[in-house]
């Protein structure tokens, strides 16, 4: 494996000194000692749960060939190959800088309330049919995460594509100000970590402060189909950037003709120099929105747009959100939809209205878990889907929480078929109600664990061949 950092460079980067290291370089960079790829840099981040500094030992011997330490820790580790620093996320922070210093891609940040990772997944693949690309892995979104996909950005990187989070406003203006893009996405506002705003227009607040990272001459891409659009153009004209938006609504780009097909949905893209098809091989308006960002931030960093069409045709929705899998038997397979990552009142809605045009010819299930930090209003959020439950024409609900136990209370008699508290309660019932021809989605916040669940359907059924 090609090296990526010398350690005298980590060292400069991450104001550390090297101790009983004699490695000249590394190869990868980790925080978790059961993923350490020999030749590696451990990074011993301190978490909510976990110190890693407990477990350079193990990382070292792993394949590990230098730690990357707070200096309180040090003197504890001796004998070890060490990077001594003050404080090790600090250290991450100065190599993450340090790469994009040194780089020369054409960088996208990408943030909002819903679709910020399927849209961070269509963009890599659209760019990865245009040249290298480097792009943030699963949900590394946060105050660690974003530093460390920085930092594992190769050298000769051409693309590179970060997704940005909150739950706070301040967080995201570090972040973006770190990576520095060239091109800066909200793909949409909604009541996500509620509990910890004012409103929403806090949210979208706390959403603009990805502009702040972008330098002269950038872009600001924003979807138009929510309520709060103005104030996002607002707050990056105030940036001095120039601005897009798309989107269903009367957007620069608009998408029209959108139509569900048997392998995914198409639609039409028109406005801003663009008149063309878009196909993708998921449902859903918007997984198409989603697939018309990817397009347009393609675009805007140099992507060859035939390139990017025909790479996003075959796109597939990632694992928890929207995945459809067959399972059991060829003839006859159930199929799971896996929404299990994370929840909120507009993906929620977004689901349940894929969900409502699928046919199946057996049963329809839905496995509907608590939607989290939606504060004093949850109640009212939770019970108030109870018209998009029932458009989505379900033979059969369980639902998943506190919350969504409200949910039940206000849908018909008989179509509630099993109510808990956590999913391990009602797992069993679901694995026993499931038979062929069945189609289930299971939704909820990451919290609700439904994923374990997606799990156990997978391994009693068997996925398809």
């Amino acid at each position: 494996m090609a090296a990526l950092y010398r350690i005298d460079e980590i060292a400069a980067a991450s104001g550390g000194v090297a101790r009983d290291v004699a490695a000249d370089t590394v190869s990868a960079i980790s925080i978790d000692s059961r993923e350490i790829a020999p030749g590696a840099l451990f990074v011993a981040i301190k978490g909510e749960n976990f110190d890693g500094h407990d477990f350079v030992s193990k990382a070292v011997e792993a394949g590990a060939v230098a730690a990357l330490v707070s200096r309180d820790r040090a003197d504890a580790l001796s004998g070890l190959p060490l990077i001594i620093v003050e404080d090790a996320l600090d250290g991450l922070y100065g190599l993450a800088a340090f790469s994009r210093s040194r780089s020369k891609a054409r960088i996208i940040a990408v943030t909002g309330s819903v679709g910020k990772t399927s849209t961070k997944e269509a963009l890599r693949v659209a760019l990865e049919a245009n040249g290298r690309t480097h792009a943030s892995i699963k949900s590394f979104n946060n105050h660690w995460g974003v530093p460390l996909m920085l930092a594992r950005m190769p050298a000769d990187t051409e693309f590179g594509v970060f997704e940005i989070g909150m739950s706070a406003a301040g967080e995201i203006t570090p972040l973006s100000k770190l990576v520095r893009p060239h091109v800066a996405m909200v793909t949409t506002v909604a009541p996500a970590h509620l509990e910890f705003f004012p409103s929403e227009a806090a949210i979208a607040d706390a959403k603009a402060e990805i502009f702040s990272g972008v330098g002269p001459g950038g872009l600001a891409i924003i979807g138009r189909d929510h309520g709060h659009v103005e104030r996002l153009v607002g707050a990056a004209e105030a940036a001095r950037l120039a601005t897009l938006t798309y989107g269903f609504a009367d957007a620069d780009v608009r998408i029209s003709d959108y139509r569900a097909t048997r392998s995914g949905a198409e639609g039409h893209v028109e406005g801003d120099g663009l008149s063309l098809d878009l196909s993708i091989a998921t449902v859903g308006r918007h997984m198409m929105a989603n697939g018309v960002a990817a397009l347009l931030a393609a675009r805007a960093v140099g992507g060859d747009v035939q390139k990017s069409l025909a790479a996003l045709a075959s796109h597939g929705a990632p694992e928890g959100r929207g995945a459809a899998i067959l399972l059991g038997e060829r003839s006859n397979p159930i199929r799971l939809i896996d929404e299990s990552y994370n929840a909120n009142p507009t993906s929620m809605r977004a689901a349940l209205e894929v969900f409502a045009q699928m046919t199946t010819p057996g049963r329809r299930i839905l496995v509907l878990g608590d939607m989290r930090e939606l504060g004093t209003a949850s109640a009212d959020y939770h019970a108030g889907l109870a018209d998009a439950v029932r458009a989505a024409k379900p033979d059969l609900v369980f639902v998943v929480g506190e919350h969504m136990a409200g949910l039940g209370e206000v849908l018909p008699d008989g179509l509630v078929a099993g109510r808990a508290q956590a999913v391990d309660e009602i797992a069993e019932a679901v694995l026993e109600t499931l038979a062929p021809g069945d189609s289930v989605m299971l939704k909820g916040s990451n919290g609700m664990r439904l994923g374990a669940l997606v799990a156990r359907i997978r391994d009693r059924f068997g996925e398809k061949e």
